[in-house]
């Protein structure tokens, strides 16, 4: 499992010509064309491409997050008051498993998806299983008592490889999180640049 999950990653970055999350390991620090023979001689892209591609990289960040729901945030997005662009990042930075990830209890984006999947943690103590679910501003979330001492959570926790964002406060002895406030684009710690006014375009074409 973890195999697939490590190549589907690996492909994601091929396939956007991008370190997506920064990791030492990805294979496009090594060799930095897309896939296919032709893969470093493409044109430039069109207005739509520039769309797609920016789409892509923002639904693939999260761990490749199904069409029609990353359509459902784009709409909620619309509702919410302020900039679009804006309140889809929000919203993205809402969802549990994006909570586990940016806490460093486990390592990568496909890994909190499992983990929230296999009721590895609690939001204000009660047990959640939902990767999708959008924590508020003000709540805990902390990796269940029996889950604290897995080597993977162990292993995340005292990574150097990246930060918790200053949205989120965490104790990693008590492996317990806080949900702060919801962040803006530029709050958020990605490796590369996202452009989610380009994804908004995208969908109001």
């Amino acid at each position: 499992m973890a195999g697939k999950r490590l190549s589907s990653k690996y492909k994601i970055d091929r396939r956007l010509a991008c370190n997506l999350w920064g990791r030492p390991k990805s294979p496009y620090n090594v060799r930095q064309t897309g896939p296919g023979m032709h893969g470093a001689n493409r044109g430039k892209p069109t207005d739509y491409g520039l769309q797609l591609r920016a789409k892509q990289k923002l639904r693939g960040y999260y761990g490749s997050i199904g069409e029609r729901q990353f359509r459902r945030y784009y709409q909620e997005a619309i509702r919410l008051k302020g900039d679009t662009g804006q309140n889809l990042i929000g919203l993205l930075e809402r969802r549990l498993d994006a909570v586990v990830y940016r806490a460093k209890f486990v390592n990568t984006v496909f890994a909190a998806r499992q983990f929230v999947s296999h009721a590895h943690v609690t939001v204000n103590g009660k047990s959640v299983n939902i990767p999708s679910y959008l924590v508020k501003e003000g709540d805990v979330i902390e990796v269940k008592q029996k889950s604290k001492q897995l080597a993977v959570v162990i292993a995340a926790s005292q990574s150097q490889e990246r930060d918790v964002p200053t949205y989120i406060t965490v104790d990693h002895g008590a492996m317990k999180a806080t949900f702060l406030r919801t962040p803006k684009l530029e709050d958020v710690p990605y490796a590369v640049h996202m452009e989610p006014n380009l994804v908004v375009e995208f969908y109001s074409r």
